[in-house]
C-alpha cells in the first residue's frame, strides 16, 4: 500500500505543529526553572514555537540513533550526547550484530554529536537540568529509540520533571511514554503509521542553519532574567 506524503496530515509544518503544542503546554507559560530542549534538527523547530509562546529558554539535547549495519535506517539503538545509550536488543540478536559492530557503529556517531555540539553551541555544555522542569520535544517519534535515549539520559541529570511533548505518535509508544515521564502531551496517534512525515503538509529536511538560527533568534530575545520579553 502506498501512502503518499501528507496524506493523512494534521500539519502544516513543524511551525503549525509547534504551535498547537504550545496551546496544549500553557500551564507552564513563564514557569520558573523550566527550559525546553529540542531534539534536533527537527524537533529545534517545533521546539522554538514553544518556546516563544511559553516565554522560556530553549536548547537542544543531541542523540543519535545508531543504524543497524544491514540496515542504517533501522535503529539498533540511540547515543545521547551525554553518553546514555538505549539498546534494541532485539534488533541486535535478530540481525546478529556484533560486538565490535556496535562500537564501530557507537564511534561514528560519537563524532558526529561532536560536530553538532560545535555547531549549535558553539562547543558549549548543556546547561545544569537538576531540578529543573524539562519540556522535550521532537517533530514526531516512529520506533522512539532516540527519544528514549534522551529521556535516560535526562532523568541521569536530574530534572525535576519531565514532560514529553510531540505532535504525533504511535499508540504503543504513547503508552510507554506515559510510564516514563511526569507529563505526556501527544496531539495525535495512529495505528496506519508509516512515517512521521505522513501527518504533514510540508516536511522538508531541517538543516543546521535553520537550526541555528531558531537556537539564536530565542537567545536575542530572552532577558537576563531568562524570559522573553512580552
Amino acid at each position: 500500500m502506498m501512502i503518499q506524503a501528507g496524506e493523512f496530515a494534521l500539519f502544516r509544518d513543524r511551525h503549525d505543529a509547534g504551535q498547537q503544542l504550545a496551546q496544549k503546554l500553557l500551564h507552564y507559560k513563564e514557569a520558573e526553572k523550566t527550559i525546553v530542549i529540542a531534539l534536533p534538527r527537527g524537533g529545534v523547530v517545533v521546539g522554538y514555537d514553544i518556546s516563544l509562546a511559553l516565554r522560556l529558554p530553549l536548547d537542544v539535547f543531541i542523540t543519535r540513533k545508531l543504524g543497524a549495519p544491514s540496515n542504517p535506517e533501522l535503529a539498533m539503538g540511540a547515543l545521547a550526547e551525554t553518553g546514555y545509550r538505549h539498546m534494541n536488543e532485539d534488533v541486535i540478536r535478530e540481525y546478529h550484530v556484533s560486538k565490535a559492530e556496535v562500537e564501530e557503529e557507537i564511534l561514528c556517531q560519537e563524532s558526529e554529536i561532536r560536530r553538532r555540539i560545535e555547531r549549535y553551541r558553539a562547543g558549549g555544555a548543556l546547561p545544569s537540568l537538576k531540578g529543573h522542569n524539562v519540556i522535550l520535544v521532537d517533530d514526531g517519534i516512529a520506533t522512539g529509540a532516540t527519544f528514549y535515549a534522551s529521556l535516560g539520559a535526562l532523568l541521569k541529570a536530574e530534572a525535576a520533571r519531565i514532560v514529553a511533548a510531540v505532535p504525533v505518535a504511535p499508540p504503543r509508544v504513547m503508552a510507554e511514554l506515559k510510564m516514563l515521564v511526569d507529563e505526556v502531551v501527544v496531539l495525535h496517534t495512529s495505528e496506519w503509521f508509516f512515517g512521521i512525515g505522513q501527518f504533514y503538509e510540508q516536511f522538508p529536511q531541517v538543516e543546521d542553519e535553520e537550526v541555528v538560527t531558531c537556537l539564536e533568534k530565542v537567545r536575542r530575545m530572552l532577558t537576563p532574567k531568562g524570559k522573553l520579553p512580552a
